[in-house]
Order: C-alpha cells, then structure tokens, then sequence
C-alpha cells in the first residue's frame, strides 16, 4: 500500500532539510559572489535591475538560447539586462533550481521541461502565472498551442508558459526511401500508417540496405529513447491507461497494452528490422550513411542531419500504427521560481518572457515546434523545412505522467528506459522486465515526494 501523502509537519521538514542544504552551500567554493549560482546557494545579492535567468541548454539549443537572450538584452540597454546561466541537463538542474527556492534565492525566471514543472509545483517552488499576468503584457491563453497549455495547468492554476512542444520523430534517408518504392511523385515519404503498411515498408528497406531499416538507440546509459519508443506506440492503443497515477503513488499501467507494444519491438528485432543493440551516436549515423532508412529521435537531431554533408532526409509524425495517432513528447516552459515580487518586478520576467516567444523562429530552426501561435502560424515558419512538416506531431503529444520522480531525464526514465532496452536487446522478455520495473519503482511508489 502507498505510503499515505505527506502531512505539513513532515513536508516542511523535509523543506527543511533542502533549506539547511542550501545553506550549507555556502562552505563550497562558489564563483563570483554576483554569479546567479552563488546568489542562489550562497545567499549574496545581485543587481536588483538585472534579471537572472536559469536554464539547461546545451549545443545547439544552447546557441540559439543565447542568441535570444542577446536579442532581449539589446532591447534593454546591453548586457547589464540580463544575467543568464546555464546549468547541466536533468536532474542536477532541478536539484540547483529546488535547493535555490528553498534558499528564498531563486532565479527570476527559469526554464523546465513541463513534465518536471509539475513536481515544482507541487513542492511549492512555484508562482502562479494568472489571466492579469499574461494580459500585463499583451499575452493570453489563446496565443499558446492548446495542447501543451492544458498541460501545464494543474489545480486549475496556470504553472508554466510552454516554448515548445518536442516530439519523437520520424527521419528517413531519402536515398534508401526512394529504392525501396516508399517515396512518392511529389518526394514525399508515402503515408506509413497502419502496423501492416509500416511492417512491409520495414521489410522493404531491410532489402535496400541489407541490414536493419529502423534503428532506435538502445544502448545503456541510453534509457531515454526506448521509453519515448515505447510510450509513442503505447498511447496508440485504445486501452492505454497512464503508467502512473496519484502523483508517482499508484503503477496504473495497462499491462495487456505493454505486452503488445513490447511483443511487437522483439518481433521486429527478430525479422531484422530494428536494431539490437545501438547507442545514439551509431543509431542516426548509420541512417545518415544510408545503412538504415529510418531512424526515430527527438527532433532536436535535426541540426545534426543538417550537418552531414550530402544526406538529404525527411522528418515526419510517427506515423498511426495502433488505434489513435499518439506520441512521446515534452515541452520546454519558462516557470516563475516562488519568490518575493514586487508588482513591476513581476511584469518586467513576464515581458522576459513574451520576449523571448516572440523569437521563436530562432528556436523552431533547431527542431523544436513552436508553443507559440502567432509563430506557428506565420508564413516564416510554414516555410521553413523541413521543421513545418512534422508541426503536426505537437497535436498528438502525449506527455509523460505526474510524478516526483519522473519527466524528463527522471530517475523514473531512467528506470524504466533501462528495462525497455533489454527487451529490444532481446535480454529480457516483457514479462521478465516488467517483473524488474515494478521491483525497481516499489522504493518510489512508496515514497512522498521529498519537497
């Protein structure tokens, strides 16, 4: 039986204990004492005019983060604007950003996979964005991708304002495509919907190249990509049910559902179709050398398809296989970390914000679809290939369940990503790695979230 929810007395002495970590902090060799690190953990001030900013961008996204940040700056009298930080992806950002708020010196503004706001929210990390917010800078509902906007809101409270929306995708090598009769007089990928179709065009490139046509990465530490694999197909069937439910408290998975979707990856192992054993380096360079026609990703590898020179790929939706059109996906969300504000204060990281959505051009061009609309909609972003042709997939998404421990880059995908692999390495049947998830998410099924 779950652990019963948490009472005040023991949720705040769990805060805490966050709290005299926090503190604690401060005995670590920090930088500058104005860095927005050592403002947060170390307590020490920062200009009150310059607003600080936490996110967890790398390579490309990290590029193109800063190039938006340069563009508020400039709207605002230079680099003095703005102080933005970039911490590692996963959970040591997440564990930065708690201990940070509970230390009541938290970033004015953050960025947060929508999966991960949920639990911010629940810890009471986070401020409430409301109708007068959004309208204090010219913003409503209506302006966001609807599907992520329902998302984000939990107790019927606004937690988060959604950049984008990132799919799992389809990629495939046009080249290898071509010879196996699957694209069609326009140059299009033909429509792959239905398991039969797709099956025969997975038998149909596993002839062109001789080898696997679908390859998605498996390899541990690689846990991410055979969870996103696994809940895409999953949540195309009509008895999906979440996986988890009451907050990470309750495995609620539909275990006929699981079977299938698992049967099925082994089976096209089995035929040679998709790959045994690949980490995610090898898994899109043989697509990209014409050794596989598919390859299913994140669609932030686009800059990386980009970047090989003489590849001409496509990217589309994961096509309908099951019952319902569904995919894996997230979004990355600007958050207001709970703190002290005064009125001006607030609407200056609101306006940070919708500046930011106003230059999400720049963020569409690597990969990721826009949450916000009037970029969605304009002709720029309609022509812009081939990022538009999978814009589709942000109505389909499904995103992952509520939980402390999970969303993405979780100890949660972790887990259950690493069983997931073993079944399409063909180490473990469907039933053997089930046995092992409930096993391994019993400690956090049990447990109250530590916030």
């Amino acid at each position: 039986m779950p652990t019963p929810p948490a009472t005040s007395a023991s949720r705040l002495s769990r805060r805490g204990f966050l709290a005299a970590g926090a503190a604690a902090a401060t005995v670590l060799p920090l930088a500058a004492c104005s860095s927005p690190l050592a403002a947060g953990l170390a307590g020490s001030a920062l200009n009150p005019e310059t607003l600080v900013f936490w996110n967890l961008f790398g390579g490309g996204d990290g590029v193109r983060m800063q190039a938006m940040e340069d563009g508020y700056a400039a709207q605002h009298g230079g680099s003095s604007a703005l102080q933005g930080t970039t911490f590692a992806w996963g959970n040591p950002y997440y564990s930065k950003l708690t201990l940070a708020t509970v230390g009541n010196k938290p970033p004015d503004v953050a960025v947060a996979h929508l999966t991960r706001a949920k639990p911010l929210w629940d810890g009471d990390l986070l401020d409430p964005i409301t109708s007068d917010d959004l309208a204090s800078v010219g913003l409503s509902a209506a302006d966001f991708n609807q599907k992520a906007w329902a998302a984000q809101k939990t107790d019927g409270k606004n937690i988060a304002i959604p950049l984008d929306t990132h799919p799992f995708v389809l990629f495939y090598n046009v080249d290898v495509c071509k010879k196996a009769g699957l694209i069609d007089g326009d140059g299009k990928l033909k429509d792959l919907s239905g398991m039969d179709n797709f099956e025969k065009a997975l038998a149909a490139v596993a002839k062109v190249t001789g080898g696997t046509a679908l390859n998605v990465a498996n390899v541990v530490p690689e846990t991410a990509t055979p969870w996103r694999f696994f809940w895409t197909m999953y949540n195309q069937l009509d008895g999906a049910t979440p996986f988890l439910s009451k907050g990470g408290a309750e495995l609620t998975l539909n275990e006929d559902a699981y079977t299938e979707v698992t049967s099925r990856t082994q089976k096209w192992v089995k035929e040679g179709w998709l790959n045994k054993a690949l980490d995610y380096a090898t898994a899109q360079s043989l697509m990209f050398d014409g050794k596989a026609g598919f390859f299913m990703q994140g669609e932030w590898e686009i800059s990386t398809a980009q970047s090989i020179k003489g590849l001409e790929f496509g990217m589309v939706p994961i096509p309908q296989l099951y019952d319902k059109p569904a995919t894996q996906a997230d979004s990355h969300t600007f958050v207001l970390p709970k703190k002290a504000r005064t009125p001006e204060q607030r609407k200056q990281h609101m306006l940070f914000i919708k500046q930011m959505l106003e230059q999400s051009l720049t963020w569409a061009e690597g990969g990721h679809v826009p949450a916000y609309m009037p970029t969605f909609d304009s002709t720029a972003y309609k022509e812009l290939k081939p990022q538009s042709n999978y814009a589709a997939a942000a109505e389909t998404a499904v995103f992952d369940d509520a939980a402390w421990y999970g969303g993405s880059g979780s100890t949660f995908e972790g887990t259950v990503g690493a069983q997931l692999a073993l079944v399409q390495q063909g180490s473990s049947t469907p039933a053997q790695a089930l046995r092992a998830i409930k096993s391994q998410l019993s400690t956090y099924l049990n447990t109250p979230s530590p916030l």
